[in-house]
């Protein structure tokens, strides 16, 4: 099969799809690789890293979309690439199609088979390509946090680890799955005071062990919500429903009622946010801008800025899966894979994930009827 990795567009992404080591085993499998020029560079992988894994430089994205089989990317395409998604491609990136309904259909009317990251799901219901990402979110998270809150930042002025004589900040984390757990470790290794609120109370129970009850755990409520948020100095969203928008947790009465100068950062803010006042995604660039005198920072590709640990991580999952497409052919490995089958979002024009299909009012088309099995 031929993979090919275009470089990423999108604004201050520095990530790519694969490592010279991914595609070394690809090529040693009898697989061509082709990957744009410089693609890698953000990551620290030059095109002569790629060349001695025996991959084959592409000059143009147009190349790598007209000659591969299988797309691997990062983000989602930019509008200026879809004019070269075509019939029988296999996209393989991060789609957070429940937020981006122009996307689904370019995907649909161009009946590419488009396979998201964040739906491939084990029987257990883990998300073995969303769990690097999540984990780099979380623990990013909380450093971020701590610079905002810093006086030049128009943050409340607090040291979040606190200092003898002077309390910590409050820290609440909104979800308590591999972001909320990986921004937990940071959180209370700094010393800060944290609260994590959860629906899942078995979730809860593992938080309550792994620290041995020195982060304070709730089931999540209106009221309790309503009552944390009063007292906190930073809010980490880490709500992800596969598939779906995020649920708006925290209404705009909320943020008002926080201090002043503290802070909210999303981690799910690329399924739309928990919180009423996310009108915006920001960028790395620019990352934060204020409301009712708290910080939101709404950065959906967090993950970008720390590209060569991101990158590594990522192929470090994903590869298995690339490869397993590549060996055995798509259907073959959805087939054989049910858990590589339940990452498949679009396919031969029919939309097949369900949360996608009800947040645009798509009619949705269960895989298995498609291709029998």
């Amino acid at each position: 099969m031929i993979i090919g990795v275009p470089k990423e567009i999108k604004k201050d992404e520095n990530r790519v799809a694969l490592t010279p080591e991914g595609t070394k085993l690809l090529v040693k499998h009898g697989h061509k690789v082709l990957i744009e020029k410089s693609a890698g560079t953000g990551s620290g992988f030059e095109d002569e890293d790629y060349i001695s894994a025996g991959a084959e430089i592409a000059d143009t994205p147009e190349q790598i979309y007209s000659q591969a089989e299988l797309i691997a990317k990062v983000k989602t395409p930019q509008p200026t690439e879809y004019k070269w998604l075509k019939k029988n491609h296999i996209l393989f990136t991060f789609l957070h199609l429940a937020v981006e309904k122009s996307l689904t259909k370019e995907l649909l009317d161009r009946k590419v088979t488009g396979i998201a990251y964040e739906t491939v799901q084990k029987e257990d219901k883990s998300l073995p390509l969303l769990v690097p990402v999540s984990e780099i979110a979380g623990k990013m998270s909380i450093h971020i946090a701590s610079t905002l809150l810093e006086s030049q930042h128009k943050g409340s002025g607090l040291l979040l680890s606190g200092v003898t004589g002077v309390p910590a900040g409050k820290v609440l984390i909104i979800g308590a799955g591999n972001v909320g757990t990986s921004a937990a470790k940071i959180a209370f290794g700094i010393g800060a005071d944290v609260s994590v609120i959860d629906i899942n109370t078995e979730k809860l129970r593992y938080i309550d062990n792994l620290f041995h009850s020195k982060v304070k755990t709730y089931v999540v409520s209106e009221s309790i919500l309503r009552t944390l948020l009063k007292e906190t100095d930073v809010v980490i969203g880490a709500v992800f429903v596969p598939g779906h928008k995020s649920p708006h947790l925290i209404t705009e009465d909320m943020v008002k009622s926080m201090k002043k100068g503290s802070v909210i950062i999303d981690v799910s803010i690329d399924q739309g946010g928990i919180a009423e006042t996310e009108d915006r995604i920001t960028t790395h660039e620019m990352p934060t801008y204020e409301k009712f005198g708290v910080i939101h920072y709404c950065v959906e590709n967090m993950p970008g800025s720390v590209a060569r640990t991101s990158t590594v991580a990522l192929t470090n999952e994903s590869i298995k899966y690339i490869l397993e497409i590549a060996n055995r052919g798509l259907i073959d490995a959805i087939k054989h894979d049910k858990t590589l089958a339940r990452g498949i979002n679009t396919y031969n024009g029919k939309l097949t994930n369900e949360g996608v299909a009800k947040a645009h009012g798509i009619e949705y088309t269960e895989l298995p009827s498609i291709i029998g099995f």
